[in-house]
């Protein structure tokens, strides 16, 4: 165990009591802070604090009894032990019960003292190893594209992400091509309870019927072949996920189906089947629904994969995202390619603000890619710009601008003229030549 974590916060108001706990801890190898009084004993501690504490019960004051209420109201993983007289006995068990590490009874030799405060700094080395494996985690997905942008769909996104991931349960994805339907998966069991199993990503649409059984079954040793484990088996206690799961073949669709409601496989060559216990999300961007209807995908398994959905907005309903997320792509691909972060020009401005990106993310990632590479046509440069020509891009610049102030003005066309400073009947026309409609940027809920 560290240094770090053999912390204790002594307390105790009896000098000479604590000046012989201190000289004992410290010959034991602990860091010792030692406090007087339990109203110190409170400055400065919080969630994080790496170490435990050891207090006694009778103080003038605030009691160890008081100190240690308020300690795990801020923080009820941290571990207090409380050193009690006779007297204090059932006080210690009560407080015993609210979540108080443990409790001795004094005297108390120094042997079952070490080993007590031994015990608690294990505990908190686990907590704390926890806390920073989850803020790392955290720290991982709010670096995914995923969780960039306010728009209010983004932030209904995140809503529904963080419900999926504390429940567990299996669900569907719908969204169209390069909305990031894998990375949401990912951030779904990254979060979740699941998280320290393994992730298994299955793209449907190259599976081998054929090589099923050895490829998901796995199969036992035979002969002088060793044991193969399966995807199935991999993933259990993790997560499946079915990428574009409408590419199932139909007898795959069956297999599956059958696989996640047994709830257990066998390998080929076992004798037993092997449990199976996973999270299963699956992802499309297909009308399901329509294909079941069309004889094309299996109901039983589209109503076992759609008890709970989740919508993944595009590109063009977020639009007020896209600045943020064109950065995001831009600073990432600058330091891969290690070249100096680009310029975003006017004309890029303009090209993000109109462009409906139809490909979603994957569209705005590669365009940021090429523009830090000089290689875009609205960067100001490069052998595209004359291509498109002057007049197109000016006019993809003014749509720009003007789907800018009809954002900022939420919609209100009397606004965004003002803003624009554009007669009444020249900016309608602009709207009309440019395809663009005021109720697209209006808040609905309102």
């Amino acid at each position: 165990m560290s240094d770090a974590l053999r912390l204790v916060r002594l307390v105790d108001d009896d000098e000479d009591l604590l000046a012989v706990q201190v000289q004992t801890l410290r010959l034991a190898g602990f860091q010792v802070e030692a406090f007087g009084s339990a109203l110190a004993a409170l400055e400065g501690m919080g969630p994080d604090y790496p170490g435990v504490v050891l207090s006694d019960v009778r103080m003038p004051g605030m009691d160890g009894f008081e100190l240690f209420t308020q300690l795990h109201d801020r923080d009820p993983d941290l571990p207090v032990i409380l050193l009690t007289g006779h007297a204090d006995v059932p006080m210690a068990v009560a407080a015993l019960k609210q979540g108080a590490y443990d409790f001795l009874s004094k005297p108390v030799g120094a042997g079952t003292l070490v080993a007590a405060l031994n015990r608690a700094c294990q505990s908190r080395a686990l907590v704390m190893e926890n806390r920073a494996l989850r803020q790392e985690a955290q720290a991982e997905a709010a670096r995914e594209t995923r969780l960039i942008g306010q728009s209010p769909v983004m932030q209904h996104l995140r809503d529904g992400i963080d419900r999926m991931a504390a429940t567990g349960g299996d669900l569907l994805l719908l969204g169209a091509s390069g909305t990031g339907k894998e990375t949401v998966a990912r951030a779904i069991h990254r979060q979740g309870p699941r998280r320290a199993r393994a992730f298994v990503h299955v793209a449907c649409a190259t599976l081998d019927e054929a090589r099923f059984e050895t490829e998901f079954l796995g199969s036992e040793p035979q002969g002088r072949m060793a044991r193969s484990p399966g995807r199935l088996e991999k993933a259990h206690r993790g997560t499946l996920y079915l990428d574009q799961v409408e590419a199932l073949a139909p007898g795959l669709q069956a297999r599956f189906l059958a696989l996640i409601e047994a709830g257990e496989f066998w390998p080929v060559g076992a004798a037993a089947p092997r449990p199976l216990d996973l999270q299963l999300i699956a992802s499309t961007g297909a009308d399901l629904a329509a294909l079941v209807q069309q004889g094309g995908f299996r109901g039983d398994l589209y109503y076992r994969l759609s008890g709970v959905v989740l919508r993944l907005p595009t590109l063009a309903e977020r639009r007020e995202d896209i600045p943020d997320l064109f950065r995001h792509f831009l600073l990432e691909a600058c330091a891969r390619l290690q070249v100096p972060a680009a310029p975003v020009t006017p004309m890029v401005k303009a090209r993000l603000a109109g462009h409906d990106w139809p490909g979603n993310l994957r569209e705005l990632r590669q365009y940021a890619e090429g523009h830090a590479l000089g290689l875009s046509p609205f960067d100001g440069g490069g052998a595209g710009s004359a291509a498109r020509g002057l007049t197109e891009m000016m006019a993809e610049y003014e749509a720009g601008l003007i789907r800018e102030a009809l954002r900022l003005a939420q919609g209100n066309a009397s606004q965004a003229m003002e803003r624009l400073q554009l007669p009444r009947k020249t900016f309608y026309d602009k709207l009309t030549r440019h395809g663009i409609k005021p109720a697209e940027f209006r808040d609905p809920s309102r």
